[in-house]
Protein backbone atom coordinates (compact mmCIF):
# COMPACT_ATOMS: atom_id res chain seq x y z
CA UNK A 1 0.00 0.00 0.00
CA UNK A 2 1.17 3.50 -0.81
CA UNK A 3 0.35 6.90 0.63
CA UNK A 4 -1.94 9.22 -1.32
CA UNK A 5 -1.81 13.02 -1.27
CA UNK A 6 -4.12 15.56 -2.92
CA UNK A 7 -3.83 18.81 -4.81
CA UNK A 8 -4.67 21.75 -2.52
CA UNK A 9 -8.14 22.46 -3.92
CA UNK A 10 -9.28 23.22 -0.36
CA UNK A 11 -7.50 24.00 2.89
CA UNK A 12 -8.13 20.49 4.17
CA UNK A 13 -6.87 18.63 1.10
CA UNK A 14 -3.59 20.56 1.25
CA UNK A 15 -2.45 18.64 4.32
CA UNK A 16 -4.38 15.37 3.94
CA UNK A 17 -2.39 12.16 3.58
CA UNK A 18 -4.30 8.87 3.36
CA UNK A 19 -3.52 5.30 2.38
CA UNK A 20 -4.34 4.11 -1.12
CA UNK A 21 -6.77 1.22 -0.65
CA UNK A 22 -7.24 0.41 -4.34
CA UNK A 23 -5.78 -3.08 -3.87
CA UNK A 24 -8.31 -4.02 -1.18
CA UNK A 25 -11.69 -5.73 -1.59
CA UNK A 26 -14.22 -3.15 -2.81
CA UNK A 27 -17.42 -4.89 -1.70
CA UNK A 28 -18.98 -5.27 1.73
CA UNK A 29 -17.91 -7.70 4.46
CA UNK A 30 -18.84 -11.39 4.61
CA UNK A 31 -22.20 -11.09 6.43
CA UNK A 32 -22.16 -14.32 8.50
CA UNK A 33 -18.95 -13.05 10.17
CA UNK A 34 -20.38 -9.65 11.18
CA UNK A 35 -22.56 -8.44 14.02
CA UNK A 36 -24.10 -5.13 15.04
CA UNK A 37 -22.60 -2.77 17.60
CA UNK A 38 -24.12 -0.49 20.20
CA UNK A 39 -22.37 2.88 20.23
CA UNK A 40 -22.51 4.25 23.77
CA UNK A 41 -21.13 7.74 23.23
CA UNK A 42 -18.77 7.10 26.16
CA UNK A 43 -21.66 6.65 28.62
CA UNK A 44 -22.25 3.77 31.03
CA UNK A 45 -25.61 2.20 31.93
CA UNK A 46 -26.38 5.16 34.23
CA UNK A 47 -25.87 7.63 31.38
CA UNK A 48 -22.71 9.05 32.94
CA UNK A 49 -19.64 9.83 30.84
CA UNK A 50 -16.88 7.31 31.58
CA UNK A 51 -14.81 7.93 28.42
CA UNK A 52 -14.56 11.51 27.19
CA UNK A 53 -14.39 12.72 23.59
CA UNK A 54 -16.46 9.84 22.16
CA UNK A 55 -19.69 10.22 20.19
CA UNK A 56 -21.24 10.31 16.74
CA UNK A 57 -19.30 8.79 13.87
CA UNK A 58 -20.28 6.53 11.01
CA UNK A 59 -22.15 3.34 11.84
CA UNK A 60 -20.33 0.10 11.04
CA UNK A 61 -20.63 -3.56 11.90
CA UNK A 62 -18.09 -5.54 13.89
CA UNK A 63 -16.08 -8.13 11.96
CA UNK A 64 -15.61 -11.36 13.96
CA UNK A 65 -11.88 -12.05 13.73
CA UNK A 66 -10.36 -15.43 14.65
CA UNK A 67 -7.58 -14.68 17.15
CA UNK A 68 -7.38 -18.33 18.29
CA UNK A 69 -6.44 -20.04 14.99
CA UNK A 70 -7.74 -23.39 16.27
CA UNK A 71 -8.42 -24.80 12.81
CA UNK A 72 -5.40 -27.08 13.11
CA UNK A 73 -3.77 -28.77 10.12
CA UNK A 74 -6.48 -27.64 7.70
CA UNK A 75 -5.16 -25.65 4.75
CA UNK A 76 -6.87 -22.31 4.14
CA UNK A 77 -6.83 -20.08 1.06
CA UNK A 78 -6.89 -16.27 1.16
CA UNK A 79 -10.09 -15.19 -0.62
CA UNK A 80 -9.71 -11.46 -0.22
CA UNK A 81 -8.10 -8.74 1.90
CA UNK A 82 -10.46 -6.17 3.40
CA UNK A 83 -10.49 -2.87 5.23
CA UNK A 84 -11.79 -3.16 8.81
CA UNK A 85 -13.26 0.03 10.37
CA UNK A 86 -12.79 -1.43 13.87
CA UNK A 87 -8.99 -1.69 13.77
CA UNK A 88 -5.94 -0.19 12.07
CA UNK A 89 -4.82 -3.50 10.50
CA UNK A 90 -6.38 -5.08 7.43
CA UNK A 91 -8.18 -8.42 7.71
CA UNK A 92 -8.10 -11.42 5.36
CA UNK A 93 -11.06 -13.69 4.59
CA UNK A 94 -9.91 -17.30 4.66
CA UNK A 95 -11.71 -20.28 3.10
CA UNK A 96 -10.58 -23.61 4.54
CA UNK A 97 -10.53 -26.97 2.75
CA UNK A 98 -13.79 -27.94 4.53
CA UNK A 99 -15.50 -24.77 3.13
CA UNK A 100 -15.55 -22.99 6.52
CA UNK A 101 -14.68 -19.29 6.39
CA UNK A 102 -13.04 -17.01 8.95
CA UNK A 103 -11.39 -13.61 9.23
CA UNK A 104 -7.79 -13.29 10.44
CA UNK A 105 -5.47 -10.34 11.01
CA UNK A 106 -3.73 -9.86 7.67
CA UNK A 107 0.10 -9.93 7.87
CA UNK A 108 2.34 -7.86 5.61
CA UNK A 109 3.03 -9.70 2.35
CA UNK A 110 0.00 -12.00 2.38
CA UNK A 111 -1.73 -12.04 -1.02
CA UNK A 112 -5.00 -13.32 -2.44
CA UNK A 113 -4.65 -17.00 -3.31
CA UNK A 114 -1.92 -17.73 -0.74
CA UNK A 115 -2.22 -20.86 1.43
CA UNK A 116 -2.02 -20.69 5.21
CA UNK A 117 -2.18 -23.28 7.98
CA UNK A 118 -2.07 -23.55 11.76
CA UNK A 119 -1.12 -26.40 14.08
CA UNK A 120 1.94 -28.48 14.82
CA UNK A 121 4.86 -28.93 12.41
CA UNK A 122 3.62 -26.41 9.84
CA UNK A 123 6.03 -24.42 7.68
CA UNK A 124 7.60 -21.21 9.02
CA UNK A 125 6.04 -18.82 6.54
CA UNK A 126 3.93 -15.65 6.65
CA UNK A 127 0.40 -16.24 7.93
CA UNK A 128 1.03 -19.65 9.50
CA UNK A 129 0.25 -20.08 13.20
CA UNK A 130 2.04 -22.45 15.56
CA UNK A 131 3.37 -22.77 19.11
CA UNK A 132 6.32 -20.63 20.14
CA UNK A 133 8.47 -23.67 20.97
CA UNK A 134 8.35 -24.68 17.29
CA UNK A 135 9.52 -21.29 15.98
CA UNK A 136 13.25 -20.47 15.57
CA UNK A 137 14.66 -17.46 17.51
CA UNK A 138 14.84 -14.18 15.61
CA UNK A 139 11.47 -14.67 13.87
CA UNK A 140 9.05 -11.74 13.62
CA UNK A 141 5.64 -12.58 15.10
CA UNK A 142 2.19 -11.07 15.65
CA UNK A 143 -1.10 -12.10 17.31
CA UNK A 144 0.80 -13.72 20.19
CA UNK A 145 -0.97 -15.36 23.13
CA UNK A 146 -0.18 -14.43 26.74
CA UNK A 147 -1.90 -17.53 28.15
CA UNK A 148 -2.05 -20.82 26.17
CA UNK A 149 -5.45 -21.24 24.50
CA UNK A 150 -6.62 -17.73 25.42
CA UNK A 151 -6.31 -16.21 21.94
CA UNK A 152 -3.79 -13.74 20.55
CA UNK A 153 -3.42 -10.57 22.62
CA UNK A 154 -0.07 -9.03 21.64
CA UNK A 155 0.91 -7.25 18.39
CA UNK A 156 -2.45 -6.93 16.62
CA UNK A 157 -2.37 -3.29 15.45
CA UNK A 158 -1.08 -2.03 12.09
CA UNK A 159 2.64 -2.47 11.48
CA UNK A 160 3.35 -4.07 14.86
CA UNK A 161 5.49 -7.14 15.45
CA UNK A 162 7.33 -9.03 18.19
CA UNK A 163 10.80 -10.56 18.00
CA UNK A 164 11.27 -14.04 19.45
CA UNK A 165 14.61 -13.58 21.27
CA UNK A 166 15.11 -17.09 22.64
CA UNK A 167 14.02 -19.58 25.29
CA UNK A 168 14.39 -19.99 29.03
CA UNK A 169 13.21 -23.44 30.12
CA UNK A 170 9.47 -23.69 29.47
CA UNK A 171 9.25 -20.01 28.55
CA UNK A 172 9.86 -18.05 25.36
CA UNK A 173 11.49 -14.62 25.61
CA UNK A 174 9.76 -11.95 23.54
CA UNK A 175 10.93 -8.44 22.72
CA UNK A 176 7.90 -6.17 22.26
CA UNK A 177 7.81 -3.06 20.09
CA UNK A 178 7.51 -0.90 23.24
CA UNK A 179 11.01 -2.06 24.27
CA UNK A 180 9.71 -4.40 26.97
CA UNK A 181 11.19 -7.89 27.15
CA UNK A 182 8.98 -10.50 28.77
CA UNK A 183 8.54 -14.25 29.16
CA UNK A 184 5.47 -16.19 28.07
CA UNK A 185 4.80 -19.93 28.02
CA UNK A 186 6.38 -21.64 25.01
CA UNK A 187 3.03 -23.44 24.52
CA UNK A 188 1.42 -20.14 23.48
CA UNK A 189 0.65 -19.77 19.80
CA UNK A 190 1.80 -16.98 17.51
CA UNK A 191 1.44 -16.09 13.85
CA UNK A 192 4.46 -15.55 11.61
CA UNK A 193 5.04 -12.09 10.11
CA UNK A 194 4.39 -8.40 10.73
CA UNK A 195 0.89 -6.92 10.80
CA UNK A 196 -0.22 -5.22 7.56
CA UNK A 197 -0.80 -1.50 6.90
CA UNK A 198 2.50 -0.26 8.33
CA UNK A 199 1.89 3.17 6.75
CA UNK A 200 -1.00 3.81 9.15
CA UNK A 201 1.33 5.92 11.32
CA UNK A 202 1.94 8.34 8.40
CA UNK A 203 -1.72 9.27 7.91
CA UNK A 204 -2.62 12.97 8.31
CA UNK A 205 -6.29 13.54 9.11
CA UNK A 206 -6.39 16.85 7.22
CA UNK A 207 -9.49 18.34 8.83
CA UNK A 208 -11.49 18.20 12.04
CA UNK A 209 -14.52 16.74 10.27
CA UNK A 210 -12.74 13.50 9.50
CA UNK A 211 -12.24 12.91 13.22
CA UNK A 212 -15.99 13.41 13.73
CA UNK A 213 -16.64 10.72 11.10
CA UNK A 214 -14.49 8.42 13.21
CA UNK A 215 -16.52 9.11 16.36
CA UNK A 216 -13.97 11.40 18.02
CA UNK A 217 -15.36 14.57 19.61
CA UNK A 218 -13.35 17.76 20.27
CA UNK A 219 -11.10 18.10 23.31
CA UNK A 220 -11.25 21.12 25.60
CA UNK A 221 -8.23 22.18 27.66
CA UNK A 222 -8.64 21.95 31.42
CA UNK A 223 -7.35 25.53 31.93
CA UNK A 224 -10.22 26.81 29.76
CA UNK A 225 -12.85 25.22 32.07
CA UNK A 226 -14.42 26.29 35.34
CA UNK A 227 -13.12 24.93 38.68
CA UNK A 228 -16.21 22.72 38.99
CA UNK A 229 -15.31 20.91 35.76
CA UNK A 230 -11.55 20.42 36.03
CA UNK A 231 -8.73 20.78 38.62
CA UNK A 232 -6.98 23.23 36.24
CA UNK A 233 -10.07 25.40 35.80
CA UNK A 234 -10.72 28.92 37.08
CA UNK A 235 -8.26 31.68 37.98
CA UNK A 236 -8.13 35.34 37.04
CA UNK A 237 -7.45 35.82 33.35
CA UNK A 238 -5.19 33.31 31.63
CA UNK A 239 -3.66 30.91 34.15
CA UNK A 240 -1.33 27.95 33.83
CA UNK A 241 -3.47 25.62 35.91
CA UNK A 242 -1.57 26.16 39.16
CA UNK A 243 -0.35 22.57 39.53
CA UNK A 244 1.21 19.67 37.71
CA UNK A 245 -0.90 18.33 34.80
CA UNK A 246 -3.70 16.05 35.98
CA UNK A 247 -6.82 14.42 34.55
CA UNK A 248 -10.34 15.68 35.40
CA UNK A 249 -10.39 13.16 38.26
CA UNK A 250 -7.07 14.44 39.64
CA UNK A 251 -4.79 11.64 38.47
CA UNK A 252 -1.31 12.72 37.35
CA UNK A 253 -1.19 12.97 33.57
CA UNK A 254 2.54 12.67 32.85
CA UNK A 255 4.71 9.72 33.73
CA UNK A 256 2.61 8.19 36.51
CA UNK A 257 2.93 4.41 36.55
CA UNK A 258 -0.56 2.90 36.82
CA UNK A 259 0.35 -0.76 36.36
CA UNK A 260 -0.76 -2.72 39.42
CA UNK A 261 -0.34 -6.44 38.76
CA UNK A 262 2.48 -7.76 40.93
CA UNK A 263 1.45 -11.33 40.17
CA UNK A 264 2.87 -11.11 36.64
CA UNK A 265 5.90 -8.91 37.42
CA UNK A 266 8.11 -12.00 37.48
CA UNK A 267 7.53 -12.51 33.75
CA UNK A 268 8.89 -9.06 32.80
CA UNK A 269 12.62 -9.28 32.08
CA UNK A 270 13.05 -5.62 31.06
CA UNK A 271 10.61 -2.75 31.42
CA UNK A 272 9.45 -0.82 28.37
CA UNK A 273 11.37 2.25 27.20
CA UNK A 274 10.60 5.53 28.93
CA UNK A 275 8.85 8.28 27.03
CA UNK A 276 11.18 11.05 25.90
CA UNK A 277 9.04 13.83 27.35
CA UNK A 278 9.08 12.40 30.90
CA UNK A 279 11.84 12.77 33.46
Amino acid sequence: MTLKTFKPYTKSTRGTVVIDKSALWKGGPYKPLTKGQNFTGGRNNFGRITSRHIGGGSKHKYRIVDFFRKKHNVVGTVDRIEYDPNRTAYIALITYADKEKSYIICPQGLKVGDKIESGQKVDIKIGNSLQLKEIPPGTLLHNVELIPGNGGKLARSAGSSIILSGYDGDYAILKLSSGETRKVSSSCTATIGTVSNADQKNIKIGKAGRNRWRGKRPQTRGVAMNPVDHPHGGGEGKSAGGRHPVSPTGQSAKGLKTRDNKRTDKFIVKRRNKRKDTK
